[in-house]
């Protein structure tokens, strides 16, 4: 991806330092950035997936929905593409048309995670699922850091481009839920008219050796069989003959997935809010059963996840839909930030490998600090 100039980097970043409601995006494999802009401070909170039935614009959704952090949606008063079309338009409209001096609003404290903490989870984790109560729960984290000095958001943003072209990279600003950078491998509903396309995406390797990939021990596979039956009893709901492709392998970051890829059709797109909510949480970034381990990991994690393992990205029912799970991504406060990685624990986890997992998550993003 090209580099912009600093001007219109420093136009960015300003924008997550106040009300603004924006978000600036990167799908996999292109080069040209698009900008969504809202014009006017106020944000458009939703009571649930379900109210995105018949709405468009830029969704970021949390993993559970509460007074703090509800599903968000950004109006599209203005949606512009490629660096130099954003700079022209940002450079015409006057800042207090877009935006006030009024600080962002945050809500309660998000605390990071050590390892003895991880561990006291992992040990709360895997009782359960050696009682054979669940099949399978998703443990995760985040670590707190100090915001390295001059950091710039959009510079973050475009590094993350250029290191990960694979990924849909995004930059999303609100004032309910503040700022918010991502690189997501994982698409939870995307399409256009009645081609629709979501993914199974579960097991994790970090790379060593990308020519020469060891093969996938048990445990990945069950944990990407777990959710590939969860998807196949979803999707079935609202196609029949849907189509499947995979188990196979893909790269994110600095680790490797099994990923399936399921294509259905859809007769009525003015529901994708429906679909959506019985998609999330998908058992990827949950556990099966769903409700029942949706309960345990509120009750259990030890700290609220945010929109870590939500829904983030653009939806359009009368267009092109391209909606991910919030993955490998981190949240920016003041002088600080939260870095969130996860991953799938089964009766035969082990909680040294699994801490290992989430940090070559983390990783991901880090490294573009």
């Amino acid at each position: 991806m090209n580099q912009p100039g600093q001007k219109l980097c420093r136009m960015l970043d300003r924008l997550t330092e106040r009300s603004a409601n924006f978000a600036l995006y990167r799908l996999p494999w292109t080069d040209n950035p698009t900008l969504v802009l809202q014009e006017n401070n106020t944000t458009t909170i939703l009571n649930g997936l379900n109210e995105l039935n018949g709405r468009y614009g830029f969704v970021i959704a949390p993993f559970q929905k509460t007074k703090t952090h509800p599903v968000v949606l950004i109006r599209p008063d203005k949606i512009i593409q490629g660096w130099e079309n954003i700079e022209k338009a940002l450079s015409t409209i006057p800042e207090n048309e877009t935006i006030s001096d009024k600080q962002p609003v945050f809500h309660e404290e998000t605390t990071g995670h050590n390892k003895n903490d991880y561990q006291n989870a992992f040990k709360r984790f895997i009782v359960p699922l050696q009682e054979k109560r669940f099949q399978k729960l998703v443990l995760s984290r985040c670590s707190r850091q100090p915001l390295p000095n001059n950091f710039s958001p959009t510079a973050a943003f475009i590094r993350a481009c250029n290191s990960y072209p694979r990924m849909m990279i995004s930059l999303c600003h609100t004032p309910i839920t503040g700022t918010w950078i991502g690189s997501s491998p994982e698409i939870i509903l995307s399409g256009k008219g009645e081609k629709w396309h979501t993914v199974a995406l579960a097991g994790t390797m970090p790379i060593e050796d990308e020519i020469n990939l060891p093969e996938w021990n048990v445990k990945n596979q069950e944990e990407q069989a777990y959710v590939c039956r969860y998807l196949r009893d979803i999707i079935h709901a609202f196609d029949s003959d849907f189509t499947e492709e995979g188990p196979y392998t893909v790269r994110a970051g600095q680790v490797v997935h099994l990923k399936t890829d399921f294509y259905f059709r859809l007769s009525d797109t003015r529901k994708l809010g429906n679909l959506l909510k019985e998609l999330h949480p998908t058992p990827a970034v949950c556990g099966l059963p769903k409700q029942e381990t949706f309960d345990f990991i509120l009750q259990n994690e030890g700290y609220d996840r945010e929109y870590y393992s939500g829904i983030i990205g653009w939806i359009n029912p009368d267009d092109e839909t391209n909606l991910y799970v919030n993955l490998r991504c981190m949240r920016i406060k003041d002088k600080q930030i939260l870095l969130f990685a996860g991953g799938g624990i089964l009766a035969s986890s082990n909680v040294n490998t699994e801490w290992e997992e989430t940090v070559h998550k983390i990783n991901t993003m880090q490294n573009i600090l």
